[in-house]
């Protein structure tokens, strides 16, 4: 368990740090970008798995030099929905992108930190985007991920490939994403979320226009479709 302490508290340190350096070394012709936005979507689908019902998802990111801190959170519209909030560093050059996220869910306190009873999972990602086509894989190396029917850590891992186009003058994205062993995702390797999501901005006046999408799921392990409209601000 201290073991696991500490792997958790290196980890939120390490993504402390590195944003600061890299903003240290900003001179004056360096701008730090700034983004604040959200999404309101009828249900909360994600990686094939029922989250929640009518959520408001909230984001504000900071950006330096392929550099990028992002806090992400979902507040379900049911007071039985779970809350989440996120913290997502990355670094992106070219194709080629890492990131890690520390996921917290509210069914405990933030500030703990134990292997067993904490709330938060955190999860290493690499992924390389091509063009026509996306690769990720992530995997939880850290926090509750103990998922193994013999209680041991999960490693719960998803890989997922994606690829844009466009049709009808309507930008799609289809992707396909599955888990390779034992985890969160299932208890065996099995493909988890076979997804197609199509988006377009309505225009409001001259000057603002709405994007707004809508997402087919499907969940060949657990026999699930899920079909999500959404609203970005």
């Amino acid at each position: 368990m201290k073991k696991n302490n500490c792997i958790t508290k290196g980890c939120l340190g390490l993504m402390i740090t590195c944003m600061l350096v890299h903003l240290n070394k900003a001179n004056a012709q360096e701008t730090i970008e700034v983004s604040v936005g959200g999404d309101l979507v009828s249900s909360y689908i994600w990686r094939g798995q029922d989250c929640a019902g009518v959520s408001i998802q909230p984001d504000i990111s900071l950006s330096l030099k392929g550099f990028s801190l992002t806090a992400w959170g979902s507040v379900g519209f049911d007071n039985a929905d779970t809350k989440e909030f996120d913290f997502i560093l990355g670094y992106g050059i070219g194709g080629f992108s890492i990131a890690l996220t520390d996921y917290w869910f509210d069914t405990h306190r933030y500030f703990d930190y134990s292997a067993h009873t904490t709330s938060h999972m955190f999860e290493a990602t690499v992924g390389y985007d091509f063009g026509p086509l996306a690769l990720q894989w992530n995997t939880y190396f850290a926090g509750g991920d103990y998922t193994k029917e013999n209680g041991d850590r999960g490693y719960s891992t998803y890989i997922e490939a994606s690829a844009p186009f466009a049709l009808g003058g309507i930008d799609f994205n289809a992707e396909i994403g599955c888990t390779p062993w034992e985890g969160l995702y299932s208890d065996k390797f099995n493909v988890v979320n076979i997804g197609l999501k199509a988006g377009k901005e309505i225009k409001i006046t001259d000057t603002f226009n709405l994007p707004v999408f809508a997402k087919m799921t499907f969940n060949p392990y657990t026999d699930n479709a899920y079909f999500v409209f959404g609203v970005s601000l």
